[in-house]
C-alpha cells in the first residue's frame, strides 16, 4: 500500500523552501508525493515560485482571512485536506503562527507532534524519527510516532532551501469554508521591523548579563553595522529585564551566521 503524501507549510517562503528540501528526501524514501500548502492573501507569485521547486501538487487558497493574526483559518484548510487525503507526514515551519497550527492540528487529528526537529528518518516500519535538542542543549532526543499523521514543527535554517528544477507542480484551487475565529483581536501595535530577519543574518553580535545598560547596546549596533550584521541578545535581557521582545536562543530565534560575537 502507498503511503500517504508528505506536507509542507509555511507562510514564511524562504522558510517553505527549506522545508521542502527534506520533505523531498522524506517523501522518495517513502515513495510517495511532495505537497505544499499555501496559504495567504494575494499569494498567487508565491505559489508559482514554489511550483517550479521539486514540488509534486500544491494545495493553494488565496483569502483575506488569512491575514489575521488567529490561526483557525489555517486550521479550517488543514482538517479539511487530511480529512480527503490523509497524509503520511506533515511538517511546518517554527513560526510563532507556525508552532501554534501545529499543536491545535495535532488535537484535533489526535496526532503526534515534535516541536523544533532538526533531523528526520524514516525506520524499517516506514515510521518517521525525528530529532530534537532537549536539556538546553545537552542532549538530543530521538523521538518516534504511534500513529499517523505524523506532525512536526521545523525552525528556520534548518536545511538547505530547495532548488529550482524543470519539473511544474499542479497548482489545486482550494475552496474551504473557513471557521469563524473565537477569539477578537482588540488592538495592534507594529513592531520595529529589521531589514534583514536575524535567523538569515550572516553576522550576529549578541549581548547578554555583562551589559549593564540598554544605552550599551549603541556599540554593539554600530559594530553590527560596520559588520552588515544584526545584534541579538539574550533570554534574560529579553525576559527578566525587557529590554527586549524577542532573544537568540533555543527557545527564542534560531541563528546559523558565519560570525557570531
Amino acid at each position: 500500500m502507498r503511503a500517504g503524501e508528505v506536507w509542507v507549510f509555511s507562510e514564511n517562503l524562504d522558510l517553505t523552501l527549506e522545508i521542502l528540501s527534506e520533505g523531498r528526501r522524506l517523501a522518495d524514501k517513502l515513495q510517495t508525493e511532495l505537497s505544499a500548502i499555501i496559504l495567504g492573501c494575494n499569494i498567487k507569485e508565491e505559489a508559482e515560485e514554489i511550483a517550479e521547486h521539486n514540488v509534486d501538487k500544491i494545495y493553494f487558497m488565496d483569502n483575506p482571512a488569512f491575514k489575521s493574526l488567529q490561526t483557525e483559518p489555517y486550521l479550517s484548510v488543514f482538517m479539511e485536506l487530511a480529512a480527503r487525503h490523509t497524509p503520511e507526514i506533515i511538517l511546518i515551519g517554527s513560526t510563532k503562527r507556525g508552532r501554534e497550527l501545529a499543536a491545535r492540528l495535532a488535537a484535533r487529528l489526535k496526532a503526534g507532534l515534535v516541536q523544533d526537529a532538526f533531523k528526520f528518518e524514516i525506520d524499517e516500519k516506514g515510521m518517521l524519527i525525528a530529532s530534537r535538542i532537549v536539556y538546553g542543549g545537552n542532549g538530543v532526543a530521538l523521538i518516534t510516532y504511534q500513529a499517523k499523521p505524523q506532525i512536526a514543527t521545523v525552525p528556520p535554517r534548518t536545511f538547505e532551501k530547495a532548488k529550482p528544477s524543470d519539473k511544474q507542480a499542479d497548482i489545486i484551487s482550494l475552496d474551504v469554508k473557513l471557521d469563524e475565529p473565537k477569539t477578537k483581536v482588540v488592538e495592534v501595535k507594529p513592531a520595529e521591523v529589521a531589514k534583514v530577519r536575524i535567523e538569515e543574518a550572516r553576522v550576529v553580535i549578541c549581548g547578554g548579563r555583562a551589559v549593564a545598560k540598554k544605552e550599551d547596546f549603541k556599540m554593539f549596533e554600530e559594530l553590527a553595522s560596520i559588520l552588515g550584521g544584526h545584534v541579538g541578545v539574550t533570554r534574560p535581557l529579553a525576559e527578566d529585564r525587557k529590554w527586549f521582545s524577542e532573544w537568540v536562543g533555543l527557545s527564542g530565534k534560531k541563528v546559523k551566521p558565519e560570525i557570531y560575537i
